[in-house]
């Protein structure tokens, strides 16, 4: 499910049981994360469905990447995988306006 920055932030407030994660590249998480978000990159293929695999389905996910392309796509295949909460950041990281922190 797509959400603005306004809608992802309120939800990830509102909810409990949450982790934000962020799938793009290790280069890209070591720039600058959302505070609290783990990396799981999604160009890592089958690496990525694994890691994917061993988290818990439970819980709600807040998924981002640079521009939302990537992640519209984790939040897809999440989905497929039996993920029934997995929100992604509409414009990524690009059009974030909150706290960005060193990992």
């Amino acid at each position: 499910m797509n959400l603005s920055q306004e809608e992802w932030v309120a939800q990830l407030e509102a909810d409990e049981n949450v982790v934000i994660l962020d799938v793009r590249t290790e280069d890209e998480y070591n720039d600058g994360i959302i505070p609290e978000a783990i990396n799981i990159d999604i160009h890592k293929g089958q690496e990525f469905i694994s890691e994917l695999e061993a988290l818990d389905k439970n819980k709600k996910y807040y998924v981002y990447c640079r521009s939302g392309a990537r992640s519209g796509k984790a939040c897809e295949i999440m989905n497929e995988m039996g993920f029934e909460y997995a929100y992604n950041l509409e414009g990524g990281i690009l059009g974030w306006d909150g706290e960005i922190v060193s990992p």
